[in-house]
């Protein structure tokens, strides 16, 4: 049996992560309490040890005296020597043993991803709206601090606290067997021992979570800049982001400085204290000896269990500061984390059953929580096979149009339905499998060429991957491609968001994607922005080839990609202003016309935008 899999460390959590920190942790170790349990029982048993180690060494020295010397040796000490050489040579080495290997193979190498795959799971449910509002850097910070600082605070609670207090109680044993009143000092050291940490503590985990928010800002705009390092270097803002990130660390700075003097002022405080046990214990057990009613063991006893506690107070004090600032940090990572902002399946949620195609909306409305934008009072019902072309103006609507159907919001009043079923009724995977989209803003991940493309149906084949490259115009380059590690072709990494590609070249992938994907229902949503003319000519056909027998939505401002769809809505301000063919739609004279007949280069522009580019 390997022991290292005695805790399931992708174990999912049940429910969503509590709010409240006790019941938080709770959350992030469900499944592992056994196995804790049983390191902190090994632990303890170790801890133990160390009022065993003072008992046997007076019990040793006693014996000595009694016997004089020369006679330590004899037959009649022989179960006194076989007790000491069995617990130093076999007892004391096997149960601290134990302790490091619970610790070192079952709980450090489980705890940490069983966290931090738990938050992981939770965060990627998390609705778009969620990450919009936030550092993608700083989220995925908070992610790793709460799952490090957890694994902190439940080893630390196993190696120290269960250790520590398996010392003091023992050491209370030990020294009840001397004297009740040795016993009654070394309570009063204990009390004053845990009023100190009472006091300290509370104000270290606070001031840790303050660091630990400052931490994460810093992380959040360092990554931001990087992220946009083209932007910054094209706008020449260097400096503008070295000031901007200097002062998130010097907000860090400060609260790293505030923390500081506080641990420093702890540790000390407690250095002091602990100084005072030896002297106090040592002292009384003299004391009592001059009246014989403590023994020169009881002395030595009570001296090794004083000095090892004292210098056990530092270590303690220390492993208390760093769990209490870990604490800090666990909550503030639950603020940012447990939030709940999510698109949630209906109980009982059934996957979506495409066979026509057809799309609905019913009275549709959605103004993302404000009284302006978005859509408004949408009723459109997309027939089976039809090709719609969606134009309008920015902000007009589109997009919130072609997000609430993918479900990546919930409509604030109305339906929409496909082949009339609910859509907020089935589950969310099943509606995304059953669409197709490109964007605009193209997604590539730091992958190769092949993962990526195979995002869109990860099964299949190699001849389906290529032919599917070769329909997006895409094949040619990608055999060329070679990233800095050596791979080539299809292997060749694309670096982070696509940045080693052009536009061009990461709409190709996208559109490879999808045509691999093979949904019934597609989305373009400005599919051929990025490509020249000769490019989007030669994908143009096929498109037409991919489209053929889906229901699609194509959103565009150049009007020419639109001119063959079956019909053509135009939005302006969140409804639908006019509907028909592109001959229709011209012959009407309205705002379509209006805007073909304005368009330089194929854009859209409204007469605000027009006057403002002229000026």
């Amino acid at each position: 049996m390997n022991i290292g899999n005695l805790i399931d460390a992708f174990r999912p959590a049940k429910g969503p992560p509590p709010q409240k920190l006790g019941a938080f942790l709770r959350w992030c170790l469900e499944g592992a309490w056994p196995m804790l349990l049983l390191a902190a029982a090994f632990s303890a048993l170790a801890g133990g040890m160390e009022a065993g180690t003072a008992f046997i060494l007076g019990m040793v020295i006693d014996t000595a005296i009694a016997s004089g010397p020369g006679q330590f040796f004899s037959a009649g000490n022989t179960a006194v020597i076989a007790l000491a050489l069995c617990f130093f040579l076999f007892v004391r080495p096997v149960l601290f043993g134990l302790s490091a290997a619970s610790n070192a193979i079952i709980v450090q190498p489980n705890v940490n991803p069983l966290v931090l795959s738990r938050l992981n799971r939770w965060t990627l449910g998390q609705s778009v709206r969620f990450f919009d509002d936030d550092f993608a850097g700083r989220i995925a910070q908070k992610q790793m601090q709460t799952a490090t600082a957890v694994t902190s605070v439940t080893t630390e609670m196993i190696n120290v606290v269960a250790f520590a207090l398996a010392s003091l109680a023992g050491s209370l044993a030990l020294l009840g067997s001397i004297d009740w009143r040795v016993t009654g000092v070394f309570v009063v050291w204990l009390v004053a021992y845990f009023a100190l940490i009472r006091w300290f503590l509370p104000r270290i985990r606070k001031r840790s979570g303050k660091r630990a928010g400052a931490r994460a800002m810093v992380t959040g705009q360092v990554v931001d800049s990087i992220t946009n390092i083209k932007t910054v270097k094209l706008f020449a803002h260097a400096d503008h982001e070295e000031r901007t990130a200097q002062d998130a660390m010097v907000a860090f700075r400060e609260r790293s400085l505030h923390f500081g003097y506080l641990s420093a002022s702890f540790r000390f405080c407690l250095m002091c204290l602990a100084g005072v046990l030896p002297v106090l214990l040592i002292g009384a057990t003299l004391f009592l000896w001059q009246f014989a009613t403590a023994t020169e063991g009881d002395i030595v006893a009570a001296g090794a269990v004083s000095i090892r506690i004292a210098q056990m107070t530092g270590w303690v004090s220390f492993t208390l500061m760093a769990i209490y600032s870990n604490v800090g940090e666990i909550e503030n990572g639950m603020k940012t984390l447990s939030v709940r902002d999510r698109v949630e399946d209906a109980p009982g949620a059934k996957a979506l059953r495409v066979t026509e195609g057809e799309i609905e909306f019913d009275q549709v409305e959605f103004a993302y929580g404000r009284d302006v934008g978005g859509v408004q009072g949408i009723s459109l019902r997309i027939n089976s096979g039809e090709k719609l072309g969606i134009v309008g103006a920015s902000g007009a609507g589109k997009s919130t149009l072609v997000s609430l159907l993918l479900r990546l919001y919930d409509e604030e009043n109305g339906r929409i339905l496909i082949d009339g079923q609910e859509i907020s009724d089935v589950t969310q995977n099943s509606l995304r499998s059953q669409i197709g989209m490109v964007t605009q803003e193209t997604a590539m991940f730091n992958r190769s060429a092949r993962e990526n493309i195979l995002y869109g149906r990860p099964d299949a084949t190699e001849a389906e991957l290529t032919a599917a490259a070769r329909k997006a115009e895409a094949h040619g380059f990608i055999s060329e491609l070679e990233d800095g590690q050596g791979r080539t072709g299809y292997d060749a990494y694309l670096g982070e968001r696509g940045v080693k590609l052009s536009g061009g070249q990461r709409q190709r992938i996208a559109l490879a994607r999808a045509i691999l994907k093979d949904a019934p229902i597609l989305v373009l949503d400005e599919a051929t922005s990025a490509l020249d003319s000769e490019v989007e000519a030669s994908i143009q056909a096929a498109l037409h080839r991919v489209m053929e027998g889906k229901t699609v939505l194509a959103i565009a401002h150049r009007l020419s990609t639109l001119s063959e769809m079956d019909r053509i809505i135009v939005m302006e301000k969140g409804r639908i202003a006019e509907s028909g063919s592109h001959a229709q739609l011209l012959a009407k004279g309205g705002l379509y016309a209006s805007f073909w007949a304005r368009q330089s280069g194929g854009f859209i522009c409204t007469d605000d935008e027009r006057t403002a580019a002229a000026e």
